[in-house]
């Protein structure tokens, strides 16, 4: 594998958006049963159709674990490809790579296009105190693995940043949440300003839009902005909204609302906001909370409150991958905003994108998309 020296923006690398056309999308295999419920057999049913569903507009990669790779293998339409590769558990998009690319037109007249993977520090969320879980020796190999496979150098950074935390517009323009990134279970010895340097010297972005906070209980990631808000196209973004005053996340839809209504992007626009509402509240019953067996992982106790947000999902090439909670009003109603949002994609409902949600994440956190060149 080759590791690249310097930085991705001066070497003139950047982030693409994700609405940018993919070669392919990367996934894991759930198993843990200290996260999954009943031996991760409901999430491996959830995955596996989310994986199908992004198979029909893009090649799948789905990595699993020796022990399940078989397992994986037969669950799985034979058009996805399934690789094995162990991993403490599969949230692609936190413990994957951050793709960025070089597209440049030299003296020639040929096109140029060159493609690198950013491998983060991780911390399983928060490190040995806060984290998800404390042995994470497995997962901070696999953005090394998965560049190795495609053969795709590699750009080393020491500071802690997961994939769920960020969102580019490809034209300049990262949000991400203050809650998150100046958490002290990342990086403490790092300013708001240090940390802003980082991302506009990896992404390749000029502007960094710091929602204050994300979602309502997203304690498991200290509120990742995938959760909360994402680009539809630059200058349109789509937020986490409910118009239940009396529901928490009432006022940190507004504080996002406020911030984004005073801001412009890197390029000077003014943001066009989508309000998608969330579910009614969704909490782990007790039937489901008894099928977790409490181990080394945070505990999943009867009675938390699901993060369960319709932002959390994916975008293929020409669809949109979105999670449906079984709240018909509600996830009929993501998926007419969602139509609407992308008029030129097909939106595809996963049912049963509750067992997701049970394990601390939706359809956007278990992927991670490649970017063609």
């Amino acid at each position: 594998m080759m590791h690249l020296d310097g930085t991705p923006a001066p070497l003139g690398f950047h982030m693409p958006a994700e609405f940018e056309p993919h070669v392919q999308c990367w996934m894991g295999w759930p198993e843990r049963a200290d996260n999954w419920r009943d031996g991760a057999v409901h999430a491996q049913h959830a995955f596996a159709r989310v994986a199908s569903a992004i198979s029909r507009f893009e090649a799948v990669t789905v990595c699993a674990s020796c022990a399940q790779w078989e397992n994986a293998r037969g669950q799985l339409p034979e058009h996805i490809r399934v690789v094995e590769m162990n991993m403490n558990d599969s949230w692609f998009r936190d413990i994957g790579p951050t793709f960025v690319v070089r597209r440049s037109t030299p003296k020639s007249g040929y096109a140029v296009d060159n493609i690198a993977g950013i491998d983060w520090k991780f911390n399983s969320w928060g490190g040995l105190e806060d984290g998800c879980y404390s042995d994470w020796s497995l997962d901070s190999l696999v953005t090394k693995k998965i560049l190795e496979i495609e053969k795709i150098p590699r750009f080393t950074h020491s500071m802690v940043l997961e994939g769920g935390s960020i969102h580019v517009d490809g034209e300049g323009t990262c949000l991400t949440t203050e809650e998150c990134l100046l958490n002290k279970n990342r990086n403490p010895l790092m300013s708001k300003s240090q940390i802003e340097d980082e991302l506009k010297a990896y992404l390749g972005v000029r502007k960094v839009l710091w929602l204050p906070r994300g979602f309502y209980g997203d304690d498991d990631t200290n509120g990742h902005v995938d959760n909360m808000c994402c680009f539809v196209r630059p200058g349109v973004v789509l937020l986490s909204w409910t118009d239940d005053e009396t529901d928490p996340q009432y006022e940190r839809s507004i504080e996002a609302y406020s911030l984004l209504s005073s801001e412009t992007d890197a390029n000077g626009r003014n943001f066009e906001i989508i309000k998608l509402h969330v579910p009614d509240p969704l909490y782990i019953t007790e039937e489901e909370a008894a099928g977790i067996i409490q181990d080394t992982a945070k505990a999943r106790l009867p009675g938390t409150r699901l993060v369960a947000s319709y932002v959390n999902f994916y975008i293929a090439n020409g669809a949109i991958i979105a999670p449906q909670f079984g709240d018909k009003k509600w996830d009929d109603e993501a998926i007419r905003v969602l139509s609407k949002a992308f008029p030129h994609h097909e939106v595809v409902g996963i049912e049963g994108s509750r067992e997701i949600a049970l394990g601390g994440g939706n359809i956007h956190c278990i992927t991670q998309q490649q970017p063609a060149i």
